[in-house]
């Protein structure tokens, strides 16, 4: 891997876990149902998937999952509710990016699987099958928080394809100008 790409990912990690860790301050959203976040570091998550790759992608989120763990979440069951919810995630994000469907859809999607992986792992560690009436809930506000992250990171994909295409096109007329003074 190329030292620029290993920049580049360790960058977008460091802001998805700032994300997360400011994220994580603001109670109010978790006191209408526990646990709930808008998911904002998501936003890096599927930039990734769209302008690397899917291995990228898992493993910025697993990366960003462990450091929040280490430096405010602990490693108790709210760490096994990220984990999970993260791979579900990513894994469906990347599954459905391949049929083509809208970067608001991919979002939606892995904000679905996201709550879908944490109300199973919820059964498995807590051994209760009542869990499962938590998740109609969880997707109540799955879809909104879906759409939002799916538009500021559609948003931002059309953005940096912008600034990409600027730096090209400032490439190639200096170049340009550089070969007009050498033929002078």
């Amino acid at each position: 891997m190329k030292t620029k790409n290993i920049t580049t990912i360790s960058i977008l990690t460091a802001i998805s876990v700032v994300i997360s860790i400011i994220e994580s301050y603001f109670d109010f959203i978790g006191n209408i149902i526990p646990g709930l976040k808008l998911g904002l570091a998501n936003i890096v998550i599927i930039f990734a998937l769209y302008k690397y790759n899917f291995k990228t992608s898992l493993s910025i989120s697993i990366i960003r999952v462990l450091i929040v763990a280490l430096l405010r979440t602990g490693f108790g069951l709210n760490f096994f509710f990220s984990i999970i919810g993260a791979l579900f995630s990513v894994i469906t994000m990347s599954l459905v990016k391949k049929t083509h469907l809208s970067v608001i859809g991919v979002s939606i999607i892995g904000s679905i699987f996201h709550s879908i992986g944490q109300v199973l792992i919820g059964i498995i560690l807590l051994k209760n099958n009542n869990i499962i009436y938590y998740l109609p809930y969880l997707l109540l506000f799955s879809i909104p928080t879906g759409i939002l992250i799916g538009i500021i990171s559609k948003r931002l994909l059309k953005y940096t394809e912008k600034m990409l295409y600027n730096k090209c096109a400032m490439l190639y007329v200096n170049s340009t100008i550089k070969e007009g003074k050498a033929n002078e």
